[in-house]
């Protein structure tokens, strides 16, 4: 960890921390996915989307930018909308869906399907987009709908980051 001592290997220290692996997102009931998260500045999704709320926050309140969130959102759920509430102690989203218009149905109801693509979104459109980003087999759990904004957005993503798939 001394990068006076060792600049090279700093270098590759530093390189290989940038790097995300996204393997599985968990979306049982009890995934962190579908709970509030802290409100702390989250650049980038971990491992296992426990800050995805975070990230959502982030973009929004920080960055004050979800313009391509947004997009990536009415492009897979038509007419739907991220909501991204001021946060509090804790950091929380949900989706308002067009037949539901006054209705925000939080993470904890959304389908895993939605929910694994939304966590997808957030690990392709974090504000700090990492050098590298690998994902297993991202198209498990969706619905057939989602495979094509899916790779949409993959397309839009690996503007700013390389992306490896595995499918």
């Amino acid at each position: 960890e001394d990068p006076s001592r060792y600049p090279d290997l700093h270098l590759i220290r530093q390189t290989l921390l940038d790097w995300r692996f996204h393997h599985d997102f968990r979306t049982d009931a009890a995934s962190p996915l579908r709970r509030d998260t802290l409100a702390v500045t989250s650049p980038a999704l971990d491992y296992d989307g426990a800050n995805l709320a975070a990230v959502f926050a982030t973009l929004a309140h920080i960055h004050q930018d979800t313009a391509l969130l947004d997009q990536v959102v009415d492009d897979a759920f038509p007419g739907a909308r991220l909501v991204i509430p001021e946060p509090g102690r804790t950091a929380s989203f949900g989706l308002v869906y067009p037949d539901y218009p006054k209705r925000v149905f939080e993470a904890a109801e959304l389908s895993d399907g939605t929910l694994r693509f939304l966590a997808l979104a957030g690990a392709l459109l974090s504000c700090r987009a990492p050098a590298f980003i690998a994902l297993n087999e991202p198209e498990v759990s969706l619905h057939p709908d989602l495979l094509e904004p899916l790779a949409r957005l993959i397309v839009k993503a690996s503007d700013r980051s390389q992306i490896w798939l595995v499918t």
